[in-house]
């Protein structure tokens, strides 16, 4: 069959399906509730592709809202406001799904109950947080997440003074909630906290970071987010953030615990960068202005591979650092290492095709640091290149300039295009998301006329309030969710009501 007949043939296929499985939709039992009471009892009674709407107005508990039945992947069983921000939950609950709830969708509730009420528990699957406002009251966390396959999307977090986190992943044992999706979220102001325990994102515990999770945190924006000085702690493996905006938060994104976590296209504004303990990681076209320091490679004080505790600082190991721009003020840190008395250093760290301007040294090692790989790194307007070896940089002045976005790109004639050397092959993207083909331009941006798929985030993109559930920046979904024209079409299900509350629209649950 001509290829082009098999292409309409597949989408053919694909309408009638959609077509079907919105006919499906349509006929669910939407049932409308006004009290907690009447809420709770319409979803003990729920069946596969119902909808329960909750009335506008305030609620207050007295108890948790407990979910424990089974949607499917054509037929979830909705929750939602009557309107995005309408429905108010307060007192002393709120949503909690136990084991085996799967395929449940929480949509446009404020909630502004007791932290930690509202929750993911082990054993639920496949359940998706959208459009809500989270500002929980008290210690604790706006929202707990066990269980896998779960997803959190464009959401607000907002305006915590207390200790918790906005958003702490738990899982079972040993094991790291795995497949999580965490995306177009809006994450802002974290008032400073005087304790430990306070971080914006905390993905794991010590417990649970040698195993992985194969998770993706994505197209996020962190803005006035203090708490302590961690901001987002990992502490798990094969954790994947990429193309989120940190902007404006004095706290720092730390790999703390865990292996093979990959970091790219991500946006750090004013604030103190990235730390990286543990191993095998890929750190690559991230975008640092304003950031003291831009990347502080972790000195450790253990080796986990050889006994030490889990609860250690891991040296790094086999951590690769390449093509990423970073862009400072005079007197601010560019990649650093800070000194520990008796610290194991890093190991066969490899740092490449960097951009670094301004700011004090390019390179500032303060304890070993043996078997490094260094080469093709551009400096310019620094004080000097610290501890990077000669004949591994040139210095030359780039010709970046702001666009706008607001972020720094290379001009027609910089000295950094085609300039990167060596082959890595998991250097894939850029930081506008467009695909880094040979011959490879040297720091975070790869000059191209590939489209744009990720930029600097503004309110606007993201949280409870985004213009568009699938806006034209970051339409990217996870390698495993994707979806095929005929082969997963299963994936595909109506939503559960439109921004102007009628059941007319059909998104995606991934």
């Amino acid at each position: 069959m001509p290829a082009k007949s098999l292409l309409f043939l597949r989408k053919s296929i694909s309408l009638v399906v959609l077509l079907l499985l919105l006919a499906v939709k349509l006929s669910a039992t939407v049932t409308t509730v006004s009290s907690i009471a009447a809420l709770q009892t319409a979803i003990n009674n729920a069946a596969a592709g119902d909808i329960i709407i909750l009335a506008n107005g305030v609620y207050t508990t007295t108890a948790d809202i407990t979910i424990n039945k089974k949607g499917t992947a054509v037929q979830p069983i909705t929750i939602t406001a009557q309107t995005i921000g309408g429905a108010e939950i307060t007192g002393k609950g709120g949503f909690s799904l136990e084991s085996p709830a799967a395929y449940i969708i929480i949509k446009g509730f404020k909630l502004t109950h007791a932290s930690s009420k509202t929750r993911t528990n082990n054993g639920t699957t496949f359940c998706r947080f959208t459009r809500n406002i989270f500002q929980t009251t008290g210690d604790g966390e706006y929202l707990l997440l066990s269980g896998s396959d779960h997803q959190v999307d464009y959401n607000t977090f907002q305006h915590k003074d207390a200790m918790g986190r906005f958003i702490a992943v738990r899982g079972s044992g040993s094991q790291i909630a795995q497949r999580l999706w965490i995306h177009h979220n809006y994450f802002n102001d974290f008032k400073p906290q005087t304790g430990n325990g306070a971080e914006t994102l905390q993905f794991g515990l010590s417990g649970f970071s040698l195993s992985s999770s194969n998770s993706i945190v994505e197209y996020n924006l962190f803005e006035q987010c203090a708490g302590e000085n961690e901001l987002i702690s990992v502490k798990a493996s094969a954790v994947t953030l990429r193309y989120n905006t940190i902007r404006d938060c004095p706290a720092q994104f730390t790999l703390r615990h865990g292996n093979k976590c990959q970091v790219y296209g991500n946006y750090f504004v004013n604030t103190p960068g990235l730390r990286i303990f543990g191993d095998d990681h890929v750190i690559y076209s991230n975008h640092f202005e304003n950031c003291n320091p831009a990347i502080n490679i972790g000195n450790g004080d253990g080796e986990v591979a050889d006994g030490a505790a889990l609860t250690s600082h891991d040296r790094p190991d086999r951590v690769l650092i390449a093509y990423n721009t970073i862009v400072n003020p005079a007197g601010y840190g560019n990649y650093t290492q800070s000194g520990r008395t008796g610290g194991l250093g890093a190991t066969y760290t490899t740092f490449v095709n960097n951009i670094i301007q301004g700011g004090n040294t390019a390179a500032s090692i303060s304890g070993p640091y043996t078997n490094a790989t260094w080469a093709g790194n551009i400096t310019y307007n620094t004080t000097g290149p610290g501890a990077m070896p000669s004949g591994t940089f040139t210095v030359v002045n780039p010709l970046l300039a702001k666009d706008a976005t607001g972020t720094y790109h290379l001009q027609t004639g910089s000295p950094a295009i085609g300039a990167g050397t060596g082959s890595y092959p998991a250097i894939t993207t850029d930081m506008d998301g467009q695909p880094r083909n040979t011959p490879l331009d040297a720091g975070a941006d790869q000059v191209s006329g590939a489209p744009v798929t990720a930029r600097i985030l503004n309110p606007a993109d993201v949280g409870h309030a985004a213009v568009a559930d699938k806006p034209q920046v970051g339409i990217n979904t996870p390698a495993d969710k994707t979806i095929t024209e005929a082969g997963s079409i299963l994936t595909i299900v109506a939503d559960a009501i439109s921004p102007d509350d009628t059941i007319s629209r059909v998104d995606f649950f991934f």
